[in-house]
């Protein structure tokens, strides 16, 4: 039963020019807690890539907002809209609490795809 929740590679992205696609394609939504960028992607499964920088904090904070958002990932993955490449990065000033990132994830990824599939 553990590993049907496994963040698996294939739910990340890693490289750069994945990371690029998504930034070049400037549909982002924000709130107090997380900002998110989209692009569409022809998996079908909703993807996760992270960017944290050290406006956030020290590396002990950082740290604690990538475990914070893959775990959130992990756990509303089914939720997510399929066929979405997501790049999350946390607002300065915000604390990485388990409920706030995963309550802000669902909402941003939502009116993410809502952009997309409006914009073409």
């Amino acid at each position: 039963m553990v590993g049907k929740f496994r963040l698996l590679r294939r739910y990340r992205i890693l490289r750069g020019p994945d990371f690029a696609r998504v930034y070049k394609r400037r549909c982002s939504a924000a709130d107090d807690v997380l900002i998110v960028h989209g692009f569409k992607n022809e998996l079908l499964a909703p993807r996760l890539g992270l960017t944290v920088s050290r406006k956030v904090g020290n590396a002990v904070t950082r740290n604690r907002w990538k475990r914070a958002i893959r775990e959130a990932f992990r756990q509303i993955r089914h939720d997510l809209p399929y066929g979405i490449d997501l790049v999350v990065t946390p607002r300065r000033g915000a604390k990485p609490e388990a409920a706030p990132v995963r309550a802000s994830l669902v909402g941003l990824a939502r009116r993410i795809e809502r952009k997309l599939t409006r914009g073409g």
